[in-house]
């Protein structure tokens, strides 16, 4: 049975990442010319923190060269968490985003810009904002109707809106994770 170097790299890399208490949500490797870079995306449900991440990135690049499932050429290692533009996919991305704006589109009803309320095991409790001084209107959507889902960067919030806790999510600049780069 002939294993591909994805499957043998997620099958090196997840027991590394679930010990440390983090999902692993994607690994990339691409190659320009002789240059490679493994792009390691990881995401917590409070965020993935710096610290976290970055113990993991020495976890990691110590698993890489203890094995040889990159082989001998070169490499740059990048751990990183998922940004605002990632697609939202599964379950637990709508969870980790509750309160924020989001874009929908969905199979029926094509797009749908509305903030995140309430997840479930099947859909999405949303409330769609009020346009021109009307009131916002609650709105449902499940996961099976929806086809492609981002979150919206809102700049400035109105006045008496809840907001977010900054900690509460890697793409906030409080000290939370961007990335941790070294190379191999």
């Amino acid at each position: 049975m002939s294993t591909t170097q994805s499957e043998r790299l997620r099958a090196l890399l997840e027991p590394l990442v679930g010990e440390a208490g983090l999902d692993l949500e994607d690994i990339t490797l691409t190659a320009s010319g002789r240059r490679r870079q493994l792009q390691v995306v990881v995401d917590a449900e409070a965020g993935a923190q710096l610290d976290a991440v970055a113990a993991l990135s020495r976890r990691v690049s110590q698993a890489l060269d203890e094995s040889d499932v990159m082989g001998e050429t070169e490499y740059v290692l990048e751990v990183t968490s998922p940004g605002t533009d990632r697609p939202l996919s599964d379950p637990r991305h709508f969870r980790r985003n509750e309160g924020r704006l989001v874009k929908l589109s969905l199979k029926e009803r094509g797009e749908l810009i509305a903030r995140i309320m309430a997840v479930d095991e099947t859909g999405l409790d949303l409330e769609v904002p009020g346009v021109k001084g009307r009131k916002p209107k609650p709105a449902r959507a499940d996961f099976a109707e929806i086809t492609k889902a981002r979150v919206e960067v809102e700049f400035n919030r109105k006045a008496g809106e809840p907001d977010d806790d900054p900690g509460d999510h890697p793409d906030d600049a409080d000290g939370d994770i961007d990335e941790t780069t070294q190379e191999a």
